[in-house]
């Protein structure tokens, strides 16, 4: 039978037990939706491959000391460590979104708390994910901003350079779409903190 006709579980097992090409097999299979996974968080094609690559450091380094036992979820697992990785990505460069200065937004400081456990890691994955669909109903021109200075940690100058606008408008921009996210969160009783 050939490799690729076999299902994640068997080639798992079959990586484990020596067969080197079925973790290519599993790699082709995945890599797409991993790595469109990883690349909708950081939005820069270098860093996603970067995260991609460490992810299946990972994925190798725990299949060889024969610490998987994920009974065949091969693909959530892999999604796990991706999650984990672009996690740490955004702590080691402290680009956890933040806003310093106004106060009036406390959801992002939940985000960037390291030491939670795995409960209050949940539904912090799950503000994140809540998250980035509220920042999809973003006017365009809110949202471009709103990414850059929270994802991206650029300075208004910086996003103004890049946007083709003033400073001020900039900074307006990123205050009306933090004024619509809190009317989204508000609308849908979306509880951000607990």
């Amino acid at each position: 039978m050939k490799n690729s006709t076999l299902s994640d579980a068997v080639l798992v097992n079959n990586y484990i037990v020596g067969d080197e090409s079925a973790l290519s097999i599993l790699i082709e299979r995945h890599k797409q939706r991993i790595y469109s996974f990883i690349y909708s968080k950081v939005f820069d094609k270098d860093i996603s491959e970067d995260i991609f690559q460490d992810t299946f450091i990972k994925v190798i380094r725990t299949l060889k000391l024969g610490k998987y036992n994920e009974e065949g979820k091969f693909l959530p697992w892999v999604m796990r460590i991706a999650h984990n990785l672009v996690i740490d990505h955004f702590r080691k460069g402290n680009r956890m979104p933040k806003f310093e200065d106004n106060g009036e937004f406390s959801i992002f400081s939940i985000i960037s708390d390291g030491d939670l456990n795995a409960e209050k890691k949940l539904i912090k994955n799950q503000v994140e994910e809540d998250l980035r669909s509220l920042i999809q109903e973003l006017p365009d021109d809110q949202k471009e901003v709103l990414i850059m200075r929270m994802y991206r940690d650029m300075s208004f100058k910086e996003i103004s350079d890049k946007t083709g606008v003033s400073i001020n408008t900039a900074l307006g921009r990123m205050r009306y779409a933090l004024i619509n996210l809190r009317k989204v969160i508000d609308k849908n009783n979306i509880v951000l903190t607990n």
